[in-house]
């Protein structure tokens, strides 16, 4: 088929984005609608001594000025922890409550203090500056290994020490037993930096209540509504999910920032509720560098043991990381659930253990950024393995193929617990280098370094495998009306991944019908949806397709039932192929479009399961040219080879792994989230300050797919917008790191800044 699976087939929502007709949250307004303000702290720690609003609530326009006092009053609840572990030790981790505005306490800069709602966002600013707020400053710790140390201020009384969980997987002892018994052992211990996740689209809310029936309905840019809905409303308003209507309309952006809930979005219903009338929330991009949940930040040490012919015997990692001011939705998730698991890789390896402890900070609270912890376990493990390669002399591509496991080990299930079901992983791997010419790379290191053009020249290779698809149901329902059109109903949220082209395209091929005939619907919890989960962990072909697929197949069920009354046969003597409904033996045949017609309309509903994570992997290639005279790094080619299992689109998969690669070097090689360590205040706030990366920072991408079938589901696809973040950063450093080999430089933490470099470089040169 011309539009069918795995063809290259054009972006059907780029029309309205390019021409400015897309629908985001900022586009919907509403009769009579008020303007939210947020009143936020401007210190990173203290006790609240005064807050009066009394001179804010006087000010012209202002309809209304709230704190959490008055929350409180109101029986507003709290935001949840949806995920919560046990300690290592045994026992409960503490859940300290996240009001949607402080109560006596501020531990971030930029944490909601008061809620001010007026005609106009000019006369809540002004209110708020009116506003009477005195807090009793407190000192900071802005990094895990200064919150958990003795005598550090304490954030929470809750969690001592500032512990907000110890976790731990693997057999500890096992494992030192194991690189002690090694004939190598190789130590590495590195900084996974914070990030701002800095969405094109700003978060926002607007709220309406409707007082005679007592619903409400939150309109919001988000990474599902139906998530949305459930973790927000009954946690903090205590009433039925049922009472709100939550609607996400065309999002700019979300990489896991938008996937959980915010103080802003129940703050917008208290207030449409208390005054009757719509109130919007807009952040600006200053509140979103100081509100939004921030990623990765951890520091990790690790331990990789090697036999005496370079097979590796046991892996040890220990890990502290960052909760930050606040215990956010899936605060804790990333750097023990997720990443951990994935630490072995590719890789066989016998003894794996890691020992995570999470610690609350005075900075923006954690949550989950593009890939999800899965970033931090794969850079970890590249990083060392590439460290080893150095170290033992052993090339690093020849030391992965020696320890990779094979296509006959599948499925194979690691140390941690993970069962991979299927991957080539050397087989990729030498099409990677192949494709990326490595055998070619020593005549151009020639060419270029040196006196010809002064720069230094490296190769890094790295090689990543994530586990996607949280576990979970989605629902998806087909309906063909008596006019002809196909209206498709699904539960996940495209965030700007292409998800509507991909669905019309998967649909269009099961029925056989004209792609211009469909019409995705998504983002509304009053969908007619069996169940619906939303956008997090590359889920959406995975759960979203097999959910489309079971309804497509339910409508065409339905039809062939009514083609056989309209053609006057049996059930059974009908067939469908090619959009066409035939009756056997005879000439007899319908189009699907035409039964549906005369069948006064078709609903097919599907709804799919899926518990078993599917394991997208690929190697990534990356050449980089440094300036020892300013330490700047230019990347000079890029190639990546993936297996995804089967591809749907190869121009939208195209797409998301060129976004993941900028977005995984932009980590590497300039993004930088910094915090005063004595005062907490954020001193990259801006773009001015936090580097994101640009047009002429990246080349063009090379990206292919060399797929090895999924066996988990039965598309057998593996999920893909994450890949790309998780694979660029240790490619890239493994890449400067082999630059800088003339310098005796081993290691760099990221960001890779001109500054960081050349500082490494002039140290070495004192040696």
């Amino acid at each position: 088929m011309k539009f069918g699976v795995g063809q290259p087939f054009r972006r059907v929502e780029d029309l309205r984005f390019i021409t400015g007709t897309g629908r985001f949250t900022d586009d919907h307004h509403y009769d009579g609608e008020a303007h939210g303000f947020v009143l936020r702290a401007p210190m990173a720690h203290g006790l609240i001594s005064r807050l009066d609003l009394t001179a804010a609530r006087a000010m012209p326009g202002v309809l209304g000025a709230w704190s959490a006092a008055d929350l409180d009053a109101a029986g507003l609840g709290t935001l949840p922890a949806v995920v919560v572990l046990e300690h290592a030790e045994g026992g409960r981790m503490p859940t300290p409550a996240r009001p949607l505005l402080a109560r006596d306490k501020i531990r971030h800069v930029g944490e909601p203090v008061a809620f001010i709602v007026a005609k106009t966002l000019a006369q809540a600013v002004e209110a708020a500056e009116a506003a009477v707020l005195e807090i009793d400053e407190l000192p900071v710790a802005i990094d895990p290994a200064s919150a958990l140390a003795d005598g550090a201020p304490l954030l929470f009384e809750e969690a001592p020490g500032n512990l907000a969980v110890h976790w731990a997987l693997g057999d500890a002892a096992a494992t030192t037993a194991a690189l002690e018994a090694s004939d190598r052992v190789v130590e590495l211990e590195l900084v996974n930096n914070r990030i701002v996740v800095s969405s094109m689209e700003p978060r926002n809310a607007i709220g309406l209540h409707d007082a005679e029936s007592g619903r409400f309905t939150l309109v919001t840019g988000s990474q599902g509504s139906h998530m949305i809905r459930a973790w927000l409303f009954e946690p903090v308003f205590g009433l039925k999910p049922e009472a709100l209507r939550v609607v996400t309309p065309d999002v700019g952006g979300g990489f896991g920032m938008k996937a959980v809930p915010y103080p802003e979005q129940g703050l917008v219903l208290f207030a449409a509720r208390e005054l009757g009338r719509p109130v919007r929330w807009q952040s600006s991009r200053s509140e979103a560098f100081l509100s939004d949940t921030q990623g990765r930040d951890n520091v990790s040490k690790a331990w990789l043991g090697l036999g005496a012919e370079g097979r590796f015997t046991a892996l040890k990692v220990e890990t502290l990381a960052s909760a930050g001011g606040a215990l956010s939705a899936f605060g804790v998730y990333c750097p023990t659930l997720s990443g951990p698991p994935m630490a072995p890789g590719v890789y066989r390896i016998p003894k794996v253990s890691t020992d995570v402890r999470i610690a609350y900070t005075n900075n923006a609270p954690m949550d989950a950024y593009r890939g999800a912890g899965r970033p931090e376990a794969a850079y970890l493990i590249e990083r060392l393995v590439d460290k080893a390669a150095r170290e033992t002399g052993i090339a690093p591509d020849r030391l992965r193929a020696l320890n990779m496991i094979a296509p006959e080990e599948m499925p194979h299930t690691t140390d941690t617990g993970v069962t991979y079901d299927s991957g080539d992983f050397a087989a990729v791997m030498r099409a990677g280098m192949a494709a990326a010419d490595w055998d070619g790379f020593p005549d151009r290191r020639a060419k270029g370094d040196g006196k010809r053009d002064g720069l230094l020249r490296g190769i890094g290779l790295a090689y990543y495998i994530e586990r996607t698809g949280v576990p979970g149901k989605e629902g998806a329902v087909v309906e063909i009306g008596a006019e002809g059109r196909i209206l498709l109903h699904v539960g996940t949220q495209s965030t700007g991944q292409g998800h509507e082209t991909t669905y019309v395209q998967m649909l269009a091929e099961q029925l056989a019908v004209d792609p211009a005939l469909i019409t995705v619907k998504t983002g509304d919890t009053d969908q007619p949806l069996p169940s619906a989960g939303g956008t997090v962990a590359s889920r959406t072909m995975v759960h979203g397709g097999g959910a489309l697929r079971l309804a497509g197949a339910d409508v065409i069920g339905k039809g062939r039932a009514a083609a056989a009354r309209l053609l006057d046969v049996a059930d059974e003597a009908v067939t469908f192929d090619e959009g066409m409904f035939r009756a056997e033996g005879t000439n007899r045949t319908m189009g699907l479009i035409d039964v549906a017609r005369a069948a006064g309309g078709l609903t097919g509903v599907g709804d799919f399961e899926q518990n078993i994570g599917t394991f997208p992997n690929g190697a990534h290639v990356c050449e980089v040219a440094v300036d020892p005279e300013t330490g700047r790094i230019v990347v000079e080619r890029y190639t990546v080879v993936d297996d995804f299992g089967r591809t749907l689109n190869p121009l939208v998969l195209s797409g998301q792994i060129h976004g993941g690669i900028a977005q995984g070097i932009g980590q590497a090689m300039i993004e930088h989230t910094v915090y005063d360590p004595d005062t907490g205040q954020m001193l990259s706030g801006s773009f001015m300050d936090y580097g994101l990366p640009r047009a002429d920072d990246l080349p063009f991408f090379q990206v292919a797919t060399q797929n090895v079938p999924c066996t988990t589901n039965p598309l057998g696809i593996k999920g893909a917008g994450e890949a790309g973040a998780i694979g660029a950063p240790p490619a890239f450093v493994n890449a400067v790191m082999d630059a800088l080999v003339p310098y005796g430089i081993a290691h760099l933490d990221m960001p890779l800044t001109p500054a960081r470099v050349w500082e490494a470089i002039e140290a070495a040169k004192t040696k």
